[in-house]
């Protein structure tokens, strides 16, 4: 669906092969760096649209996102954006892509994500700048971009003070242990991956964290895999260019079908010898196996060894089962009509 809104943008592109799987499924991570972009653009744009100092919107947070269906390669990706809801400090857009096969005129919907970002200014990067103000069709509207705007708010800081772990190497690890499938990347910020502050894009940061969720899932299943969602993805601290960045993934909880990844990002800012290294970014990935006919498998189930797994396979297990019972809680009123 194309955007609506006066300010809502659009971006379309075609997928290529070096976008996908060896299935032919584009990366959940394209997607999400797509989605990012179209997020930067129109968050940007809106907060430079009054006279003032100027400033680019930095990515804060994604709300958790479904992937409803897989994109391929050939098809095009349109991502629609639209501001939803403004507070003083910070935007919030909404963001719906939509895969077509440009062969047969088909689309269907893939994803529809929740993004927050705050104004830095250009010039002092350690600025927020005030949002201007949104137009709402009412104050109902207002009153739920407000309460939506509060719950991610809390959520940030819960998430920011459990944010002390550390992924440690395993010697000979047994099969479909967390030790057998954790893996971890080590990137270098170039140019290339930076704003215009310096400052690496959100996108670039969530595609990166894809490939080491998808490697942890690939190890643990030997299948082809793919990204069925992301929970809420916190940008806790910005990372600067020329900083060595460690993305760190291990498998959390098993259901029948489906894997729970939890992955960080740390940074050593080398440029900087006075910072220490800090935790930077924190999301949860699920993944899904699939056969060849891309039919859902049956998962593996996780082996837990130590007292921390067990905690961390329950806490899992809590987050499955409430997305688990809200799914069902918005499929009820359909099976009523």
């Amino acid at each position: 669906m194309p955007p609506t809104g006066p300010g809502a943008i659009q971006i379309s592109r075609i997928m290529r092969p070096d976008d996908a799987n060896i299935a032919g499924n584009v990366h959940g991570g394209t997607i999400l760096k797509m989605i990012e972009e179209a997020g930067a653009i129109i968050s940007t744009r809106h907060c430079n649209s009054q006279s003032g100092e100027r400033c680019v919107a930095a990515l804060a947070r994604v709300e958790r996102t479904d992937f409803l269906s897989p994109v391929c390669i050939g098809e095009v990706a349109h991502v629609s954006a639209e501001i939803t809801y403004t507070s003083k400090r910070s935007v919030e857009v909404q963001v719906n892509v939509v895969s077509e096969n440009i062969l047969t005129g088909v689309k269907k919907v893939t994803n529809q994500a929740t993004l927050w970002y705050v104004p830095l200014a250009l010039q002092n990067v350690h600025k927020v700048l005030e949002v201007p103000p949104i137009q709402y069709a009412g104050k109902e509207q207002e009153e739920e971009g407000r309460r939506r705007y509060e719950e991610q708010k809390l959520e940030r800081l819960e998430t920011k003070e459990r944010n002390g772990d550390v992924i440690q190497p395993v010697i000979n690890p047994e099969p479909y242990t967390v030790g057998h499938s954790q893996s971890s990347l080590i990137h270098l910020v170039g140019p290339s991956d930076c704003t215009m502050h310096g400052f690496v894009h959100g996108g670039v940061t969530m595609k990166l964290m894809d490939e080491v969720a998808g490697i942890v899932a690939a190890r643990h299943c030997k299948t082809n895999i793919v990204t069925a969602s992301v929970d809420a993805i916190n940008f806790h601290e910005k990372i600067k260019k020329g900083s060595v960045i460690t993305i760190s993934g291990r498998m959390t909880f098993t259901s029948n079908k489906s894997m729970e990844i939890s992955v960080f990002v740390d940074a050593d800012p080398f440029v900087d010898e006075s910072q220490e290294r800090y935790r930077a970014v924190s999301a949860f990935f699920t993944y899904v196996s699939l056969n060849k006919e891309g039919k859902p498998l049956p998962v593996p189930q996780l082996v837990v060894e130590t007292e921390d797994e067990r905690r961390r396979f329950e806490e899992g297990k809590g987050r499955y089962l409430q997305t688990k019972a809200k799914r069902q809680a918005k499929m009820q009123p359909l099976t009523q009509q």
